[in-house]
């Protein structure tokens, strides 16, 4: 193990981490607002956009990030609509996440009693009342296993970025390693910056599960 050349290209992956999650975080937000605005549409059952938002989730989950980035990045300037890498990372991440957080919703609302929406409802809740203040704080509860699945596959998928030229930690390892060879030390870097990044988001996603199962939330 060559520790000078680790020693030398530290910073390079550091500033290649800070991208990675950065552009990881941005896709996860958006994936959850995207998430939940279809969740909404398909617990109200609205005409046409439900449809819309069944056939994006099919989309989204059944494809790859990579084709996903492909036709954003190589396709779509062909029409006329021209992004920056990172606009695109974050674009790719947040199309493929959205699907995925919409169905972890999902899961969490069908799994709500019915008697809890016809209880607020007879209280003199509204639709939107009750949804806020009743059917989505149990939801959100009990979908938190499939949520953070969702969060730290979809920071491992950035992994794909350096698809489209991105300087993350897959495309500062490859190429250093076509440049000087170095494998080893290379991936050794790329696994202890992605453990660097991923551990304390698993370790903080079981601390929110516990807390939520003390609280008398979920299963």
């Amino acid at each position: 193990m060559n520790w000078d050349f680790i020693r030398e290209y530290i910073p390079l992956y550091r500033e290649a981490a800070l991208l990675t999650v950065r552009l990881g975080l941005m896709g996860i937000v958006f994936s959850i607002l995207t998430g939940l605005v279809c969740t909404v549409i398909r617990y109200y059952r609205i005409p046409v956009l439900r449809q819309i938002a069944s056939v994006y989730i099919e989309i989204s989950r059944n494809t790859p990030l990579l084709i996903q980035l492909f036709f954003i990045y190589y396709g779509l300037p062909k029409i006329g609509i021209r992004t920056d890498p990172a606009a695109c990372g974050v674009a790719g991440l947040t199309f493929l996440g959205g699907g995925y957080m919409a169905e972890a919703f999902r899961s969490g609302i069908e799994a709500v009693d019915r008697i809890q929406t016809e209880s607020a409802l007879s209280l003199g809740f509204t639709g939107g009342q009750t949804l806020r203040y009743v059917v989505l704080p149990q939801a959100l509860s009990i979908s938190m296993p499939a949520f953070m699945a969702n969060v730290i596959f979809l920071l491992k998928e950035t992994s794909v970025f350096s698809a489209v030229s991105l300087m993350d930690l897959m495309f500062t390892a490859k190429d250093l390693i076509g440049l000087y060879y170095e494998t080893t030390e290379c991936l050794f870097l790329l696994v202890v910056f992605y453990l660097l990044i991923l551990l304390p988001v698993s370790l903080l996603g079981s601390l929110f599960e516990r807390r939520l199962r003390y609280a008398g939330f979920g299963n």
